[in-house]
């Protein structure tokens, strides 16, 4: 076997680590070291990206995906995996590596064009885009807080389909999280969530290379992290990263916990193998640079070219995880045969989940709601007509399901030694829940869903968007939604929320204005294959307006003539959600005065910019005057109208029809608005 650099040892001077290299023939070192140099070269050549932590990382990476994940590069889809994430998305040469390295459908040159324009190894990694990346990380926390979501989708469906003698499911969810990831907010509510559930099969290693971007994290976060976690209910251990052996006992450790999380704390050096840059932030976000390269492929035992080079017997190593993976899947294909066989009507059940398939019976059960009723309270409505036909629809509320109405009442809640449980309790968690709930519909086969106040967008807004760009259909059911929500006051009212979400790519924001609009919106939710649903409902009751025909509702056009004008228009009102019913009322007092009046409803702008332009142009017409009404913020509305009614300051604690009446959200103001037009 050839003679080559091993990692270097290292030695602390100066508060450093400095690099003392030694000779070995080890194949387990020239595979960590093939990872390092594909990350250098590919930094390198982009002259942008972030080689410190995969340098770090790569023992402890090498451990993990050679001696315990289960996968099958060559089915990435294969359902029964283990779930990889990445959380220290910044890091992604890591995981491009091993997908390229373990035979995923990403070559070297994929490699070699990494962070640039179309690449299938962006800069930060996402699922839609790379074959065997899970999903999107990038924005520290996102990752090891979506994880927790896949983490509870296993114990769901193992506890729901699984039978004595018939594990067919039985994953782990492992993942990889840096200083970063555990100082944003959002890691602590998943943690405490998941101290709670006792997931047990959820793993992650701690990267604690002391190494933040601004230098060592003696700076800002000098906390145990180890009784921290401890404390929410995980178990931890603190290894030496550098030693993958040890990183491997550790992990074994870990699977053997079944009542708790797992975090190895792994100390690692950032940038290891670089003579003057390891252990230092100079190798976090920047390129080595070509002397630096030259300089650490040495002290690896890396050739210097050709670039990005993979030794052949590393390859080899790398690439038993084909035939490794082709084994498990097919040994699972034969168990799940036999389950079928046993339980029938359960495999054929969860092979619909699996593939997608809701069925139609929820469709059939879905009901038109003629009552004058809050929208949250028709969305409450649907969702009892309907669960029992969507076995794998699970969410919950973050403490709000009372206010909410997203309980379903013929299963448990979610909770340890019930996991078998549709509801779950967040907790006062909203970024963790909207985080979760992507994990939960990304781990596939189930569909989650979360809920709480519209105003607390706010804290989960990066996991709302993360949905959106990851093409991860989310529902999102979030009440009380304007100023009409009354005495609470300012601090709970919405103004900019409306308009902020909607300038959102790829999120469908549906704000009905009554029962049927609702039922039909929660059937748009549930068919999206690609893009998040959120659901925006109201607390004062509102009265049915809109056609009982729920399947095949005109809100599935984004907007539509609710109200015909007498005769051509001479005014158009257009209105979201509870202002729909005010402006009815004005479009009749204007029709009472001769002025001929459209009313238009328009629940979801982003359906109805997918309509055809001709359809656009025959609802809202150009050159005739039109006033939108609603209760948020007018920003955005002069694309539609000509003016707005609209809450363009914050709101006030007052009852809602007295809060609405001060903004002027009244029939004879609205009236008076849109005259004042012609």
């Amino acid at each position: 076997m050839r003679t080559m650099l091993l990692t270097p040892q290292v030695h602390f001077a100066g508060g450093y680590p400095q690099l003392v290299s030694l000779t070995a023939t080890n194949l387990d070192t020239l595979c960590i070291n093939t990872i390092r140099g594909l990350a250098i070269d590919a930094v390198q050549k982009a002259n942008s990206g972030h080689p410190g932590m995969p340098m770090g990382a790569a023992p402890m990476a090498y451990a993990l995906w050679t001696r315990h994940l289960k996968h099958n590069p060559k089915n990435p889809c294969w359902f029964d995996r283990d779930r990889f994430v990445l959380s220290a998305g910044h890091g992604s040469m890591l995981i491009y590596s091993l997908l390229h390295l373990t035979g995923y459908d990403l070559t070297l040159d994929d490699l070699k064009s990494f962070r640039q324009l179309h690449s299938r190894t962006p800069g930060h990694p996402e699922n839609h885009m790379t074959p065997g990346v899970e999903m999107a990380t990038g924005p520290l926390g996102q990752g090891i807080s979506t994880a927790v979501g896949m983490a509870i989708a296993e114990q769901f469906l193992a506890a729901t389909y699984n039978k004595p003698g018939h594990d067919i499911i039985d994953h782990f969810t492992y993942g990889i999280c840096s200083d970063g990831d555990l100082m944003e907010g959002v890691s602590s509510e998943a943690a405490s969530l998941a101290g709670h559930l006792q997931l047990g099969k959820l793993i992650f290693l701690y990267d604690d290379n002391k190494i933040s971007i601004d230098g060592s994290t003696d700076i800002t976060f000098t906390e145990d992290v180890a009784k921290r976690f401890e404390a929410y209910g995980w178990h931890t251990v603190h290894v030496d990263g550098m030693d993958f052996e040890a990183v491997d006992r550790a992990i074994t450790e870990a699977r053997q916990v079944i009542d708790r999380p797992s975090l190895i704390l792994a100390r690692t050096t950032i940038g290891f193998g670089s003579p003057n840059k390891a252990g230092t932030s100079k190798s976090h976000g920047a390129p080595l640079g070509p002397d630096e390269v030259n300089l650490s492929k040495q002290a690896l035992g890396i050739p210097l070219e050709p670039t990005f080079y993979v030794d052949p017997a590393a390859q080899d190593e790398f690439m038993k995880a084909v035939c490794v993976g082709a084994e498990q899947e097919e040994a699972w294909d034969i168990r799940f045969g036999a389950y079928a066989g046993a339980y029938p009507e359960e495999a054929a059940q969860l092979k619909k989940a699996i593939a997608g398939d809701l069925g139609k019976a929820w469709l059939e059960s879905l009901p038109s709601i003629e009552q004058n009723i809050a929208t949250r309270k028709s969305g409450n409505i649907v969702l009892e007509a309907i669960q029992d036909a969507l076995p794998t629809l699970i969410g919950g509320a973050a403490d709000l399901v009372e206010s909410t109405f997203t309980h379903q009442s013929h299963s448990a809640d979610f909770q340890p030694g019930s996991y078998a449980g549709k509801n779950i309790d967040f907790g006062v968690r909203e970024h963790a829940m909207i985080a979760a709930a992507n994990g939960i519909t990304l781990h596939g086969a189930t569909r989650g869903f979360g809920s709480s106040f519209f105003i607390f967008t706010d804290y989960c807004r990066p996991s709302i968007r993360l949905a959106a760009l990851m093409q991860c259909p989310t529902i999102m059911v979030f009440t009380h939604d304007s100023i009409g929500l009354g005495e609470d006051g300012p601090t709970h009212q919405p103004i900019e929320h409306l308009a902020s979400l909607r300038a959102m790519p790829n999120l469908n924001l549906i704000r009905p204005c009554d029962g049927n609009e609702t039922a039909a919106a929660w059937k748009i939710a549930l068919e999206s294959k690609q893009t998040p649903t959120m659901l925006v409902l109201s607390r004062q009751n509102l009265e049915p307006l809109t056609s009982n025909d729920v399947r095949n509702h005109p809100l599935e056009r984004g907007a539509y003539v609710l109200v015909e004008a007498s005769a051509d228009p001479k005014v158009i009102l257009v209105a979201t959600g509870s202002e729909v019913g005010i402006s009815l009322k004005a479009a009749r007092a204007l029709e009472a005065e001769g002025i001929p009046t459209r009313l238009v409803s328009m629940p979801s702008w982003f359906l109805f910019e997918r309509q055809s332009a001709e359809y656009r142009t025959s609802t809202l017409p150009k050159g005739v005057p039109t006033l939108s009404i609603e209760a948020g913020s007018s920003f955005g509305w002069s694309k539609y109208a000509t003016d707005s009614l609209a809450v363009d300051r914050v709101g006030l604690s007052a009852p809602s029809n007295v809060a609405m009446a001060e903004f002027g959200f009244t029939v004879e103001n609205v009236a008076n608005r849109a005259k004042a037009l012609l």
